[in-house]
């Protein structure tokens, strides 16, 4: 979704310094700065986010001999600024053959995911490269890396603008590269990812790495029936799509009881959906229903496609690209990962890198421990209601859990169209192009007056790098909820936003924004003109009643902690409550705009570390803010609103 703002605030701030980074996720690798050197383990952070089943490590916290890359004090982005898209904005460069990271593990492993940079070939369409990984000083493999899926070019801010021919600056500038392991080592084990000889590419730039102890593939169950009965072959890079659908009809058909995919590659180059007998146009495929896909986990049954979607000719589902499955009702879809082949979000002639599982979803859907990646959206649910009018319906008590969203270039899941009493849960999102979770409560529905987007929860997710636009963002709707989320390290938008831009169809009752951790998010955006806090309430056009943030943390903010940004509407009655705000190192505890209206009564709040001051509500705004900051403990500052 493309984002046009209408306010504007100039830098007043100036950088702390000597501000500590905090430890993102737990950490056991030693720090240095050299060889030789070790510091004491970054401390984990617990009871937020999602329990993940991995650990993960940050290159700038193990042993190296490299070049250790920090972002400016304004964490500047889309100017080839490889410390602004790192975790924590550290990372490693390695440019000599024998320099390397090193870290030793927590926990035992038989897999890894490096995220990583290397460099696009001269005419655009990446390289493939090689790492080289060592367990206890003996060669275990080559990891095998990619910058296909990285590297865009373009100075402007309009994700459409953007182009995969070098020329001038880039951005998203990292992607991940991961592996099974043909052995399990065990916790203490000393891992060293190194540049040999034979690791040509111009430089390697390594961010962070996750290891995970991923369990053996699980077996068939009894109820469910192969791909393998209708002519797939595992790992043969033939296209198996003809085998998937027919299993998928049958089993709509109740002709099988349960789709099984086992464990292997499987190459997918068409959508999977319903053919439609009535041929109702070709953007408005119906899904699948009543409809159960299974597999022996996302590490083990893989689907993926080869072919770019905007090369793909002969596409069976133009806007919605080549891969994944098309959702219309009662699907469960689990423990199998979607690896698409999208470069692009809509430059270089409007194309689109498709989406992993789209459709209106229905109910009675439920989706569950599914690996998406290299997709334009991961998940988009809903239909605008003039596709298939007869067909149209929202999703409603959709259920997401367990998911793990990778490196898209737009959407991580979107709720739209009137998707309501639905759920994101105990999952994670990296390097999404846009809104890692979001709720649009858009206007294209039957009956504006009732199908709103509402009653969405997105609880105990962990975020990290969202390359362009908001960790998670509200778009409209009532009793919608973002509770007890761990989100960092936004390039250019909050971690959360609640905002009436795109139209969206009216707030109304509550929004709950309660229980999250933040850690460096906010950042400059549009030309570098806007700048966006750490949490932030955008009354575009329409007012945004009803909100409470309550039992948050926000730690180490580009810009401001909480911001009332200039709009049309206002932001009456907000409740903050409990709320921490340590470090906003280029602007204010708490901001409202020039143009802000609306009023916000704070109680516990305790604000310090500022650059701007504490509390400030800037000239000619009609914002009031009552309660004022606690004073805190560590001798920061504490203003009184004013």
């Amino acid at each position: 979704m493309t984002r046009h703002h209408l306010s504007r605030r100039l830098m007043t701030g100036v950088p702390l310094a000597g501000l500590v980074v905090l430890g993102l996720v737990p950490a056991s690798a030693s720090a240095s700065g050299d060889a030789g050197t070790a510091q004491a383990p970054a401390p984990a952070v617990e009871a937020t986010g999602a329990a993940l089943p991995y650990t993960e490590y940050e290159a700038e916290d193990g042993t190296y001999e490299g070049e250790l890359l920090q972002s400016d004090p304004e964490r500047t982005f889309g100017h080839t600024n490889f410390a602004t898209e790192s975790s924590g904005r550290e990372s490693v460069r390695l440019d000599a053959t024998g320099e390397f990271v090193e870290f030793s593990s927590t926990v035992p492993t038989n897999s890894i995911v490096v995220r990583n940079s290397i460099p696009d070939a001269p005419g655009g369409g990446g390289i493939d490269a090689t790492i080289s990984l060592y367990a206890d000083g003996e060669f275990v493999q080559k990891l095998d890396l990619s910058s296909k899926h990285s590297w865009l070019y373009g100075n402007t801010d309009d994700p459409e603008g953007l182009t995969n021919n070098p020329g001038g600056d880039a951005r998203r500038l990292f992607d991940e590269s991961h592996a099974l392991l043909a052995d399990t080592y065990p916790a203490g084990t000393t891992f060293r990812l190194q540049r040999d000889a034979d690791d040509s590419a111009a430089f390697h730039i390594i961010d962070l790495i996750d290891l995970e102890e991923v369990a053996p593939p699980a077996q068939q169950p009894a109820e469910c029936t192969s791909i393998t009965e209708y002519g797939a072959v595992p790992d043969d890079g033939n296209d198996d799509t003809e085998a998937l659908q027919a299993a998928v009809t049958a089993d709509q058909n109740g002709e099988i009881d349960c789709v099984w995919i086992p464990e292997g590659q499987w190459r997918q180059e068409q959508k999977i959906l319903t053919d439609d007998p009535l041929d109702r146009g070709q953007y408005n495929q119906v899904g699948i229903s009543d409809v159960t896909i299974r597999g022996a986990g996302m590490w083990h049954s893989q689907l993926y496609t080869l072919t770019p979607p905007h090369q793909a000719g002969g596409i069976n589902h133009p806007h919605e690209g080549n891969f994944g499955f098309d959702i219309d009702d009662n699907t469960q879809i689990s423990d199998i990962a979607i690896f698409g082949s999208g470069t692009i979000r809509g430059g270089d002639g409007n194309q689109e890198g498709g989406v992993g599982l789209n459709g209106r979803f229905g109910q009675n859907t439920a989706i569950t421990n599914v690996w998406i990646e290299h997709a334009n959206v991961a998940v988009w649910a809903g239909r605008d209601f003039d596709n298939i009018p007869d067909l149209w319906g929202p999703g409603d008590g959709v259920e997401f859990s367990g998911m793990r969203i990778r490196n898209t270039y737009a959407d991580g899941i979107n709720f739209t169209n009137g998707t309501r009493n639905s759920s994101v849960t105990n999952s994670s999102f990296r390097n999404t192009g846009d809104d890692s979770l979001a709720v649009w409560a858009n206007r294209y529905v039957r009956d504006p007056s009732t199908d709103i987007g509402h009653d969405n929860t997105f609880a105990d997710n962990t975020i990290q790098l969202p390359w362009r636009a908001n960790g998670i963002a509200v778009y409209g709707g009532y009793g919608n909820t973002i509770e007890n989320n761990l989100i960092s390290d936004t390039m250019n938008y909050p971690g959360i936003m609640l905002a009436t831009d795109h139209d969206p169809l009216p707030f109304s009752g509550q929004t709950l924004i309660a229980g999250n951790e933040l850690h460096r998010t906010g950042g400059a955006f549009w030309g570098e003109a806007q700048e966006f806090g750490a949490i932030t309430l955008f009354a575009a056009g329409q007012d945004i009643p009803g909100v409470v943030i309550r039992d948050t943390q926000i730690h180490d903010s580009t810009y401001d902690g909480i911001q009332f940004k200039s709009g049309g509407g206002a932001v009456p009655g907000v409740e903050i409550s409990n709320v921490t705000i340590d470090g906003s190192v280029n602007g204010a505890g708490i901001l409202a705009h020039g143009g802000a209206r609306g009023s916000a009564t704070l109680t516990d709040v305790t604000i310090s570390n500022t650059a701007d001051g504490d509390v400030v509500v800037e000239p000619g705004s009609q914002f009031v803010i009552t309660g004022g900051p606690a004073s805190p403990a560590d001798g920061g500052r504490a203003q009184e609103a004013r």
